[in-house]
């Protein structure tokens, strides 16, 4: 009998890669802190009608690429793994009377998202994504500061060659009327568009502009922009927008082509993208969605965020980073049953007073103990044989220098200080 593999479009995160990840997690998530982001973990899965309501059945993430069930209950319910973060983030606000609370709300989730799509690089069908939302703001400011936040995390993660393309996707006055100058202006071209284009044209035009395609791109080249269609409320948001990030000194470039997949946006749209990804460019993508509340059943409430695909993330830092090292201070080897057994009482009271340790447990000779203790990265050996279980002492050996001393055991833990100072300072070099 065969082994079971995973499933496609998934994949394992071995020890060798989730440094990477750790990294990130740490940066973002220190940068969050320092901004008054507030963390929400809403479940992984939520009942069908609110991605449909909230996404919009005419989208392609609902139409082709959910993960749909029914459960056990009586009746069946239909039941999804969410696609995205802001539906799920949504209703907990709603459900659980944030928007009562005074003043804006700043929210941030992380985790994975489920779509079944065409699986390749930086695309799986489960993805890990971090988003934030930032609730109960109209101002301009809220979409600038979603932006900043976003920029701060990939130039702390040391990422280059990033491009912040910005465009206004209008209010639901505006929207209407460029809609129907698109498609009065593609209809004519309809044979020669792609056939999810095609598809498009009757039920979401504007992802049409999104096409990758060429046919199609050569087409919608000399469409009519929405920029030609903003309402004067519209275009004095997206000014504001486009001053305070030039204040902030966020260089950008506006993309009147660039529309979200997802139908709730309004006003500002905005996506950070690289060009070493190939096809799969975006990293960071987002906008405001004033209405988006309302229409999941809570009261008006303006918001705006953004989600950014990890996995994407990873690979940018792959190409230019070797992979981060974990701290290990002390390898700690032994031989011998009451040598093991004080190794083991060892391990655990250095650990307690705050230093990282591994305990070799194969029970191989010391030849093979020292050189897993010279792979293992650690700045120190601590040896326990026979000799030094009898004498409850520990052979103490810096790895780098070869130096080394014998050591009584509450020495060694009445010295932390000094030994941790030794530690820090090796474990930066």
């Amino acid at each position: 009998m065969g082994f079971i593999q995973a499933l496609r479009g998934t994949r394992d995160i071995l020890p060798e890669e989730i440094g990477y990840w750790q990294k990130v997690e740490a940066i973002a998530f220190s940068i969050l802190d320092k901004a008054a982001y507030q963390e929400i973990r809403p479940p992984i899965f939520e009942r069908t009608e609110l991605f449909e309501r909230g996404i919009g059945e005419a989208t392609d993430v609902v139409g082709k690429e959910m993960y749909t069930f029914n459960d056990r209950a009586t009746p069946p319910r239909s039941i999804t793994l969410r696609p995205e973060g802001t539906a799920g983030v949504l209703r907990a606000f709603i459900q659980n009377n944030l928007y009562a609370t005074s003043g804006v709300q700043r929210l941030w989730y992380a985790g994975p998202m489920f779509r079944y799509e065409n699986p390749q690089a930086g695309r799986q069908r489960q993805f890990h994504q971090l988003g934030v939302e930032v609730l109960g703001s109209s101002d301009p400011r809220a979409d600038v500061e979603a932006i900043a936040i976003a920029t701060d995390i990939l130039q702390a993660l040391g990422l280059k060659d990033l491009q912040l393309n910005i465009n206004s996707v209008g209010n639901t006055e505006d929207r209407p009327r460029y809609r129907q100058a698109l498609v009065d202006y593609l209809t004519p071209y309809k044979d020669q568009l792609d056939p999810d284009s095609q598809d498009r044209l009757t039920r979401n035009p504007l992802r049409i502009l999104d096409s990758k395609n060429e046919q199609t791109q050569k087409i919608v080249a000399d469409a009519p922009s929405i920029l030609d269609y903003l309402s004067t409320d519209s275009h004095d948001h997206f000014e504001k927008v486009q001053q305070r990030l030039s204040e902030l000194g966020i260089s950008y470039q506006l993309n009147p082509r660039l529309v979200r997949g997802l139908d709730y946006y309004t006003y500002t749209a905005f996506e950070i993208q690289s060009d070493h990804l190939g096809a799969q460019a975006t990293v960071c993508a987002g906008g405001r969605y004033d209405n988006l509340v309302a229409q999941l059943g809570g009261p008006q409430t303006p918001g705006v965020g953004w989600g950014m695909g990890l996995e994407r993330l990873i690979l940018l830092l792959q190409k230019r980073l070797e992979p981060p090292r974990p701290r290990l201070d002390f390898y700690l080897v032994s031989r011998g049953e009451i040598a093991e057994a004080q190794a083991l009482v060892l391990s655990q009271k250095l650990r307690h007073v705050g230093f990282s340790v591994e305990l070799d447990l194969s029970g191989s000779g010391f030849k093979a103990q020292f050189k897993r203790a010279d792979r293992s990265g650690a700045v120190a050996c601590l040896v326990l044989g026979d000799t030094e279980a009898q004498n409850q002492t520990v052979n103490l050996k810096w790895l780098k220098s070869g130096e080394q001393q014998a050591i009584a055991q509450t020495d060694l833990l009445e010295k932390t200080d000094e030994l941790r100072q030794q530690c820090d300072a090796l474990n930066k070099q």
